[in-house]
């Protein structure tokens, strides 16, 4: 929080030449969002929980270690190819418990509803909501529902939370240097298949949204690898923006290889043709793990041999080079620095 605004009266509005604003930049899982958390949030909420910036928290209830998390979801369009917001909220959900080892059991669903909005496609997102979370092995126990007048929403925004049982301590685990960072499968596919969607792009490819709940595929490897480093989702901001959390302020640092990210040949022409970069994409049903030399190519057999891991890839690994930061070693021999977005590629992808 600014310092002039520190134990100020909160029953008065900051003057004008006092007040900044949100832009789009902020939301995009880049800089700008990682300052907003920082300077705004975590600097007011502190406490044991949130301090660790995971995730899910991990809380502990009469000795039971449970996993909380919360989303928003206010995509556009609200259906996609390969799926539509209600699916995104249940998958999205389930992604963020399964990461920190924690078994999905239970979730909300609260829905803000612009005045006019189709029943008929809410009743086909509801559906796919149910359908999504039984796939999963959830329950949708709660809820809540809002409708605000036309024009203050932009026809519908979803927030889901999630509870679930922790079976893995992963956050216990320490990443070393030589540990081996693999991806399930192909990037960039949710945020080009939106950004297809929303611009009517006349572009002929099979290209859909990634969204899938990878809980099976996770605990597939858990159970046999329970010493997984690391686990996150790559959501918002894309591979890159994983990368340097993995590794900010570290002692390690990160190398991949351009050669070994994989990206769908479609995906990658649509990328060279309006100057995007996959590994700043959004992906819903993609996940990156880091695991210990000695078993990255076991863990890499078990992620093939399921069917939301067949293109999964040893992109990179762990080491001590470049302390603090994310590298790629380019096709051609090269290496350039991996940053996080400050700008925005692709708005509201999630």
């Amino acid at each position: 929080m600014d310092e002039q605004h520190v134990g100020a009266d909160p029953c008065v509005r900051p003057t004008n030449n006092e007040q900044r604003i949100i832009t789009l930049a902020h939301g995009n899982g880049g800089k700008l969002t990682q300052r907003l958390i920082k300077e705004h949030f975590a600097s007011q909420f502190a406490n044991e929980y949130l301090n660790k910036m995971t995730d899910s928290a991990i809380v502990e209830v009469n000795g039971v270690k449970l996993a909380f998390t919360t989303d928003s979801y206010v995509i556009k369009p609200h259906f996609f190819p390969g799926g539509n917001i209600g699916k995104l909220a249940v998958c999205g959900t389930v992604n963020d418990l399964s990461v920190m080892g924690a078994v999905p059991k239970y979730i909300s669903c609260a829905l803000i509803i612009e005045e006019g909005f189709s029943i008929t496609e809410l009743d086909v997102i509801i559906k796919t909501m149910k359908e999504e979370a039984d796939r999963a092995g959830v329950k949708i126990v709660t809820g809540d529902t809002k409708v605000v007048d036309k024009g203050s929403a932009d026809k519908i925004f979803i927030n889901t939370s999630g509870i679930g049982e922790v079976k893995y301590n992963i956050i216990e685990n320490k990443i070393s240097v030589g540990d081996k960072i693999i991806v399930n499968g192909t990037l960039g596919d949710h945020g080009i298949a939106i950004f297809s969607a929303r611009e009517n792009l006349n572009i002929k490819s099979e290209i859909k949204s990634d969204s899938a709940s990878l809980n099976s595929l996770i605990f597939s490897v858990l159970e046999k690898y329970p010493n997984i480093k690391f686990m996150r989702d790559i959501t918002r901001g894309g591979l890159a923006t994983v990368l340097n959390e993995v590794c900010a302020n570290e002692e390690f640092g990160i190398e991949v290889y351009e050669n070994k990210i994989p990206v769908r040949e479609d995906v990658k022409a649509v990328c060279e043709l309006l100057g995007f970069d996959p590994i700043y994409i959004a992906n819903e049903g993609k996940v990156l793990m880091i695991a210990p030399a000695d078993t990255a190519d076991n863990v890499l057999k078990i992620m093939r041999g399921h069917k939301d891991g067949v293109n999964a890839q040893i992109i990179g690994e762990i080491n001590t080079t470049h302390s603090g930061k994310a590298y790629m070693k380019t096709s051609i021999g090269g290496r350039r620095i991996i940053d996080m977005l400050v700008s925005d590629q692709l708005p509201r992808i999630c």
